[in-house]
């Protein structure tokens, strides 16, 4: 880099092929970019070339860019499993420092403490993880069967998950 030259075959520059203006960083200093795009000093590239004008996502022909409600069923089932073990497990605390509150803090007390909250957490994540199944599942059925996505496959959808769950009673 002689005088301030870069040639077409020099460093990293000629070996990606970016070595076309034939201009060094010490050409360019002080010289005024008016009506001239800026150069990048780091990847001596004209930035215009970096803007998309496009979608960030590559999407395949006619798919919307939300997730449908199938996409989302897997998120609610697993959020109100996560939510329902972590609910059980404080209710489990709290039931069992209640139950042993007589007894001496001990092996045997926190054993029975342990049980209760993973045999809480167990069952409240069970019960929220098969609520959230069902709502899922009835949600894309009526979304399949009426072509449409609007609140009221929300609505019917909660509808026939409450009335299945409390029909046992």
């Amino acid at each position: 880099m002689e005088g301030g030259s870069n040639t077409k075959g020099s460093g990293l520059s000629g070996l990606f092929g970016a070595g076309g203006a034939g201009y060094s960083h010490a050409d360019l200093a002080g010289v005024p970019l008016t009506g001239m795009s800026p150069l990048s000093p780091y990847l001596n590239l004209d930035p215009r070339y970096l803007v998309q004008d496009a979608d960030e996502f590559i999407l395949p022909t006619g798919a919307n860019k939300t997730r449908g409600r199938f996409e989302l069923a897997f998120f609610t089932i697993g959020g109100c499993c996560m939510t329902g073990a972590a609910f059980g497990a404080l209710n489990g605390l709290r039931l069992g420092l209640k139950e042993t509150q007589n007894m001496a803090w001990s092996k045997p007390r926190n054993v029975q403490i342990l049980n209760m909250v993973t045999r809480q957490g167990a069952l409240w994540a069970n019960t929220l993880g098969s609520l959230a199944l069902l709502y899922s599942a009835f949600g894309v059925l009526i979304e399949k069967t009426r072509g449409a996505e609007d609140d009221l496959n929300t609505v019917a959808a909660g509808t026939l998950t409450g009335m299945l769950y409390k029909s046992t009673g």
